[in-house]
């Protein structure tokens, strides 16, 4: 009998906002946005602390130079009843061309998470130091919990 990848809970989109300072070092922006978007958690849960009490329902990546770097940690638990391989993506981006300025980063793909288990992880948001003309943005992020082979 085959075996078939079973995709358990996995969609987390949380919104990501923030602001870059134009490469010149001038502030371009004065505030710091939120945008809080739809948690869809099924099997994986996804926390501000190591208890697993607060869910993380945005990110507030504040004032951000060029060439700048800022990580945000993070707990994912896995609550479904198999061992999961987790991952992460990037969608929505806006603008659209903030993506080519921007890179968010983990060290936990691939990562397997048994069931019931919580790991820290460190999203680290990377702006490059050719960024020009963005002053607001924003993003969803998609961690998935796929079932381990």
């Amino acid at each position: 009998m085959a075996m078939q990848k079973i995709t358990i809970g996995t969609v987390l989109a949380i919104a990501a906002m923030g602001m870059v300072v134009s490469a010149f070092g001038v502030l371009v922006a004065t505030r710091t946005i939120s945008n809080y978007g739809n948690v869809s958690a099924v099997g994986v849960g996804v926390y501000w602390d190591s208890s697993c009490t607060n869910m993380v329902l945005s990110i507030d990546w504040g004032a951000l130079e060029p060439g700048a770097s800022v990580d945000k940690t993070i707990y994912i638990k896995n609550e479904g009843s198999l061992p999961v391989l987790l991952g992460m993506a990037t969608e929505n981006w806006s603008p659209a061309s903030a993506s080519s300025y921007m890179t968010l980063s983990w060290a936990r793909e691939s990562y397997v998470l048994n069931s019931g288990s919580v790991v820290q992880a460190v999203l680290t948001l990377s702006v490059s130091s050719g960024v020009s003309e963005i002053t607001d943005f924003g993003f969803d992020i998609i961690i998935s919990g796929t079932e381990a082979s």
